[in-house]
């Protein structure tokens, strides 16, 4: 079964994710307005795992997120939480209507296209493939990365030679598979989800001998998300979302890289979104929507910086040249 409109899930708490949640909605509604799936903003509560921390999203956030048509969705981490929150993503997925199809977003996304045309298979689970190789990192005598992600997928009782993608060549990071967790699809988030827990715990609390050597934070979703993902029958997008991290989708992860590396029409469909003045008011408190954005410095300053069509092949230069320019506002 082939559907368009499923639920959306964003996760959002006080402070920075607050503000990227209004980005996030605001340009869904630009870019997307016959857009009729919901849009769930997952709120993780100040108790359990994240007990003692301010999590909840401000009055003015939330009223600004439900003139944009976003349904506030409070939940409890139990298992992550402070200590990772990375992990929010996983236990969300637990709150989301079960037996429905969703889509999975990280709140540091821009819609830039009309997602309502974009055609998911969500028998055919996937994810995002605007990745670097930041993990595994092998040691020098081994295990190799053959070794590493073959015991992972026989610790579950996954095929391994299904998951290789035999155009690379062997021990290539990108012969594996391998995503990044900022966008991923599922057809049940209760399945998807409860998978997704158990068997991160089951990796973070027993890495056994092959990831003796391997840092697990913050890459222990982007670890487990792959095995879920084939578990499922699904592998690596097909032509069918090319744009998602194309036209219609941008993982921008901080302003300042927005402005630093993506193209004119990303950077078009940003300000836009933002310009009514209820929106303005409240992002304007943030100091990287006010100065980027609102001054108009990430077109003057940041953007003249960079030549596009030469960027570095690594994120990493770049964070550091607007870094040592004063311009890594996060």
């Amino acid at each position: 079964m082939t559907l368009n409109q499923p639920n959306l899930l964003i996760v959002a708490q006080s402070g920075r994710l607050e503000y990227e949640a209004i980005i996030f909605a605001a340009s869904l509604r630009h870019s997307a307005p016959d857009w009729q799936g919901r849009l769930f903003v997952a709120e993780p509560q100040p108790d359990a795992a994240w007990e003692g921390r301010h999590t909840q999203i401000s009055a003015e956030a939330r009223a600004i997120l439900e003139r944009l048509e976003a349904e506030i969705l409070p939940f409890t981490a139990r298992h992550f939480g402070a200590a990772y929150p990375y992990g929010n993503k996983i236990e969300a997925l637990l709150a989301l209507p079960p037996g429905q199809p969703f889509i999975f977003f990280d709140s540091d996304t821009l819609i830039t296209g009309p997602l309502d045309q974009v055609t998911f298979d969500f028998n055919r689970p996937s994810a995002s493939m605007r990745r670097e190789g930041t993990w595994p990192e092998p040691p020098l005598y081994g295990p190799g990365y053959s070794a590493i992600w073959k015991s992972l997928y026989d610790r579950f009782g996954l095929d391994f030679a299904s998951s290789l993608d035999r155009s690379q060549p062997d021990e290539h990071w990108e012969r594996y598979l391998y995503f990044n967790a900022g966008w991923f699809f599922g057809s049940d988030p209760a399945a998807f989800g409860e998978r997704f827990l158990n068997w991160a715990e089951q990796v973070q609390n027993d890495p056994q001998d092959e990831l003796a050597c391997q840092s697990l934070n913050p890459w222990l979703d982007q670890v487990v998300l792959p095995l879920v993902i084939h578990s499922f029958g699904g592998g690596r997008p097909g032509p069918e979302l090319v744009g998602l991290d194309g036209d219609i989708t941008c993982h921008y992860r901080h302003l300042p890289l927005l402005y630093a590396r993506e193209s004119d029409a990303t950077v078009d469909v940003l300000e836009a979104a933002l310009v009514p003045n209820w929106i303005k008011k409240h992002l304007r408190e943030y100091e990287p929507a006010k100065k980027l954005i609102y001054q108009g410095k990430g077109r003057d300053k940041v953007r003249p910086m960079f030549d596009r069509n030469a960027l570095p092949a690594k994120e990493q230069p770049i964070r550091q040249r607007l870094k040592n320019s004063g311009w890594w506002l996060v």
